[in-house]
């Protein structure tokens, strides 16, 4: 892939290839779920929406094809889980292929997506510290609000950022 293609970090992209007046998705791409987060057009605010459960990918693109349509999206803030030292690892090339995927789907993601990255460390651990302590909530659900409140962390980052 050329450099040109790579898919870059959101602090990497000059802010004016940024799409505008549009909404955002976030997504938290874990191993069993994937938190999908959506910002308001003005992309100001990140609200959490849903957590898919993964199976294969075309059945993890046909559910978020359906939210893309929902709220129509105009650009992707991918989570990626560097390493504690800021190094990547396999859980980064899992993310990187995952944004070269949606490449290949212009039907669902547009014909040129714009995608970006986000440094997700510790964001999980975040949601969950604040799930335990603050709001004194179960393990049980949790499990049901933690992607997509890890996904809303990630895009409010990237939202702030820019």
């Amino acid at each position: 892939m050329a450099k040109k293609d790579k898919i870059l970090a959101l602090k990497d992209i000059p802010r004016d290839q940024v799409p505008k007046n549009c909404r955002l998705m976030g997504l938290d791409l874990g191993t069993k779920t994937i938190g999908v987060a959506i910002s308001d057009s003005m992309q100001s605010i990140a609200t959490p929406v849903t957590t898919v459960e993964r199976s294969k990918f075309s059945k993890d693109i046909e559910a978020l094809s359906k939210i893309i349509q929902e709220f129509e999206v105009g650009g992707y803030i991918l989570g990626l889980p560097l390493n504690m030292d800021g190094t990547e690892g396999a859980r980064c090339d899992a993310t990187r292929s995952f944004a070269d995927e949606m490449r290949q789907r212009p039907e669902v993601f547009g014909d040129k997506p714009f995608i970006a990255l986000w440094d997700e460390r510790l964001s999980t651990a975040a949601v969950d510290d604040f799930l335990i302590n603050t709001v004194d909530m179960s393990r049980t659900k949790r499990k049901q609000v933690v992607d997509k409140l890890a996904a809303q962390l990630i895009l409010q980052g990237g939202l702030d950022y820019i």
